[in-house]
């Protein structure tokens, strides 16, 4: 996974936050459970003036993942679905990794 020059990742709100091409995970392994974001699809979206278009990630797939390396890896998965947009997914993951990692 990337860091940066100095070796650190991205922290975001206290927790690891790290993305290679298309998979991004967040998480702390310490805690119960990581989610991890993979990038399924893209669009292009054009600025308003219509000079620059950019691309984003469209479809993602959501997983909600065991930390506990005791499980199966097929047993590990607590949760999955599919959001179209990155902030609705990470939005809608993060709720489900506090819920969970509370328990």
């Amino acid at each position: 996974m990337a860091a940066d020059a100095n070796g650190k990742f991205l922290m975001f709100r206290g927790k690891p936050l790290v993305r290679e091409r298309n998979a991004i995970c967040y998480g702390d392994m310490s805690d119960k459970y990581v989610l991890f974001m993979l990038i399924l699809s893209n669009k292009t979206i054009e600025s308003p003036d219509g000079k620059t278009k950019t691309e984003v990630p469209d479809k993602i797939l959501v997983q909600i993942i065991s930390t506990d390396t005791n499980k199966k890896p097929a047993d590990r998965m607590e949760k999955q679905f599919e959001k179209s947009g990155l902030m609705d997914a990470f939005d809608i993951g993060l709720i489900w990794l506090n819920r969970l990692n509370e328990n």
